[in-house]
C-alpha cells in the first residue's frame, strides 16, 4: 500500500525511532519473581533471589536482546522449549502454550532475509511494529497492510531466525482488552525479490572467485612456453649461419631462420646473409640424404641377419616336430604311459603351431622382397619359375607333413580311448573303496588331534601347577633368607653387647644405637603406638601417625631407626604372593629378657 509504507528494495532507509528498554526482554519473570529462563530451560541468571523481585545493578541477559548478534541456540526435540513472558514500551507479548505444536512454516527461499508478519492488532502502527521486531536486529523495510498483517525486511538472515521465535505470541497493546488492540503473532518466510537478487548476486560472485582460482591453478600445472625468439642483428645473423653448420643445433638454428623469414626481416640488406643461411640449409639436405642411405643399408643386414636367423630356428623345430611325430608312431608310442602320451601329443601341438608361425613369417618376408623386385629381376622369367617353383615344392613337403601327423594322431587317440574304456570298469569298483578308506582316515587323523588336544591341556594344568608350586617355595625360601639375616643381626648384637659390657660406660653411650633426644621419643611413641597394635602396623601406618605430630618425619628415616633397633621392633612378613605385606611389632619386653 502507499499511505505511509516503505517500498522493499536495497535503498529504503531504517526508521529513526527511538531504542525501547533493552532489558524489557528479560525482565518480565523478574517482576513476577521469577527467576528468568532461557530458551533451554535453564536459568539464566544462577544467583537470583526471588524475594529481591528484580536485579539491581545486572541486566537480565536474554538471547532476543540487540546486540549479541546471535541465532537461538536449537532446541532438543524431546524437550519444548520455556518461552517468556515479553514487555515493551508500547505493547506486552504473552508465549503460547508450550505443550501446543509448534507453528507451521513453509519452506525457506534462498537468501532470505523478509518475513511475513500475519495477526497483528487492528491498532497496531509501524511504530509499535517496529519497537518489537527492532530486537531481532536491524530492520531495513517494514510494509503493511490494512488487512492486519506486514513484511519485514531484515539487514542479515540470521534475524530472519530470531523473529522467528516470536510467532505464536499473543500481542496486547498497552493494558486494554479491546478486541481491536490484541492479536496472536504469525510469523513465517517470505519470498521477496530483493532478496532473491541479492543471493544470485553473491553467487554469481562464488562462482567468479571460484572460476578465477581454477584458473590459478592451472596455469601453475601449465608447461611454460618455449622462450621467445631473438630479434635479428647482425652479431645474431653470424650466430644462427654458424649453428646451421653444426648438426646438433640445426633444429633450433631452422627455427630461428623461419621466424625471422615470416616477421619480414629480409630486405636488400639482408638478403646476402638470408641467402647464404638458406643455402646452408640446403647443404644439410645432402647430409640428411646420406644418413637415411646409411640408415637403410644397416636396415637391409639387419633384414638378411634375422632372415638368416629365422631359417636356421625353423630347421631346428622341423626335428623337433619330426621327434615328436617318430615317437608317436606305434612301435615307441605302445610303451609310454598314459601321461607321457599326453604330453608328448601337447608338446607336438605347441611346436608345430610355434613352427607354422616362423614359417609364415619367413614367408611373408620373401613376398615382401619379391613385391620390392626392380624392373631388371622382373623381366628375368626363369628365375620367377625358379621361385614358383619352389614354393610349390615347399608347399607339398608341409602338406605330406601334416597328413602323416594327422594320421599318428588318430592311431593314438583309438590307442587312447581302448585304454579309457578298460580303465572305467576298474574305476568305477576302486572310488567306492577309496572313498571308505579316506573318510576312515580322516576320522582317525580327527581322533589323533582330539587326544593330542587333551594331552596339551593336561599338560598346560600341570606346568602351571608347578609354576604356583615354585612360586611358593620361593616366598619361602626369602623369608628363611630374611630370617636368617635377623639371627645374624641378633646375633651380631649381642656379641656388641657382651663387648660394651667389658668396655666403660662413655663407650657404651658413645656407641648406642639412640644417637639423640629427639630419636628418644620417637622410640617411645612409636613403642606406645606399637604397642596397642599387637599384630603389628605397616611402616606407613606408623609414619601417618607420626605425620600428625610432627610433619617433618620422613618415612625412610623411621625405618632406619627402627632397623637400628633389632631388640625393641621386629619386623613380620604376612601374606602370600601380590597380598605379601610388611609389618613392625614391638618386642621390648622378649628384648630385655634377652639382653
Amino acid at each position: 500500500s502507499t499511505d505511509g509504507g516503505r517500498n522493499l528494495s536495497l535503498d529504503s532507509v531504517p526508521m529513526g525511532l527511538p531504542m525501547s528498554d533493552p532489558s524489557a526482554w528479560a525482565t518480565a519473570m523478574n517482576n513476577l519473581g521469577m527467576a528468568p529462563m532461557g530458551m533451554t530451560g535453564q536459568p539464566l541468571l544462577p544467583d537470583f533471589d526471588p524475594a529481591l523481585g528484580m536485579m539491581t545493578g545486572i541486566p537480565p541477559i536474554n538471547p532476543m536482546m540487540p546486540g549479541l548478534g546471535i541465532v537461538p541456540p536449537p532446541i532438543p526435540p524431546d524437550m519444548p522449549a520455556v518461552k517468556e513472558i515479553i514487555h515493551c514500551k508500547s505493547c506486552t507479548l504473552f508465549p503460547p502454550n508450550p505443550h501446543l505444536p509448534p507453528p507451521a512454516t513453509r519452506e525457506r527461499p534462498p537468501g532470505c532475509k523478509t518475513v511475513f508478519v500475519g495477526g497483528l492488532p487492528e491498532n497496531a502502527t509501524e511504530q509499535i511494529i517496529m519497537e518489537v521486531f527492532e530486537q531481532c536486529g536491524e530492520v531495513i523495510a517494514i510494509r503493511k497492510s490494512k488487512k492486519n498483517f506486514c513484511h519485514i525486511r531484515f539487514a542479515e538472515e540470521f534475524m530472519v531466525d530470531k523473529a522467528l521465535y516470536l510467532s505464536g505470541y499473543r500481542i496486547r497493546l498497552g493494558s486494554s482488552t479491546d478486541k481491536k488492540d490484541t492479536g496472536r503473532l504469525h510469523v513465517d518466510f517470505a519470498q521477496a525479490r530483493d532478496d532473491l537478487y541479492e543471493w544470485e548476486c553473491k553467487q554469481r560472485m562464488l562462482a567468479r572467485e571460484e572460476r578465477h582460482w581454477r584458473r590459478l591453478a592451472e596455469e601453475r600445472f601449465r608447461p611454460p612456453s618455449p622462450p621467445p625468439v631473438v630479434h635479428y642483428s647482425d652479431h645474431e645473423c653470424s650466430v644462427v649461419a654458424e649453428k646451421l653448420k653444426d648438426d646438433t643445433k640445426f633444429l633450433e638454428a631452422i627455427q630461428t631462420l623461419l621466424t625471422w623469414i615470416e616477421r619480414g626481416e629480409v630486405n636488400r640488406r639482408t638478403a646476402n646473409n638470408f641467402y647464404s643461411m638458406i643455402q646452408s640449409a640446403n647443404s644439410h639436405i645432402r647430409r640428411l640424404v646420406n644418413e637415411k642411405a646409411a640408415h637403410e643399408k644397416e636396415m637391409e643386414e639387419a633384414k638378411e641377419k634375422f632372415k638368416l636367423a629365422l631359417s636356421g630356428i625353423l630347421v631346428q623345430f622341423e626335428q623337433i616336430v619330426a621327434v615328436y611325430h617318430s615317437a608317436s608312431k606305434q612301435k615307441a608310442w605302445d610303451h609310454f604311459t598314459k601321461a607321457q602320451r599326453k604330453n608328448i601329443s601337447v608338446w607336438c601341438k605347441q611346436a608345430e603351431e610355434i613352427r607354422n608361425i616362423h614359417n609364415d613369417e619367413l614367408m611373408g618376408i620373401r613376398r615382401e622382397e619379391e613385391m620390392e623386385m626392380s624392373d631388371e629381376e622382373i623381366e628375368d622369367p626363369s628365375e620367377m619359375k625358379e621361385t614358383e617353383e619352389s614354393a610349390l615344392v615347399a608347399q607339398v613337403e608341409t602338406l605330406k607333413e601334416e597328413n602323416d601327423s594327422l594320421r599318428w594322431q588318430l592311431d593314438a587317440y583309438r590307442n587312447e580311448v581302448e585304454l579309457l574304456k578298460q580303465e572305467q570298469g576298474k574305476a568305477s569298483r576302486d572310488e567306492d573303496t577309496t572313498k571308505e578308506q579316506q573318510m576312515k582316515l580322516l576320522q582317525q587323523a580327527l581322533q589323533g588331534m582330539q587326544k593330542h588336544l587333551l594331552k596339551v591341556q593336561e599338560e598346560y594344568k600341570k606346568r602351571e601347577a608347578e609354576l604356583e608350586k615354585v612360586k611358593e617355595d620361593k616366598l619361602k625360601i626369602e623369608t628363611l633368607l630374611e630370617n636368617l639375616k635377623e639371627q645374624e643381626s641378633s646375633t651380631s648384637r649381642v656379641c656388641a653387647c657382651s663387648q660394651e659390657k667389658e668396655c666403660p660406660v662413655e663407650k657404651t653411650l658413645s656407641n648406642s644405637p639412640v644417637k639423640s633426644e629427639r630419636e628418644i621419643l620417637l622410640v617411645g611413641i612409636i613403642s606406645t603406638f606399637l604397642h596397642v597394635h599387637p599384630f603389628g602396623a605397616s611402616i606407613e601406618y606408623i609414619c601417618s601417625y607420626l605425620q600428625r605430630l610432627d610433619s617433618k618425619i620422613c618415612t625412610a628415616e623411621v625405618e632406619v631407626l627402627m632397623t637400628r633397633l633389632q631388640n625393641t621392633f621386629r619386623q613380620e612378613l604376612s601374606g602370600v604372593g601380590a597380598s605379601l605385606e610388611k609389618r613392625w611389632k614391638f618386642c621390648g619386653f622378649d628384648g630385655l629378657k634377652m639382653t
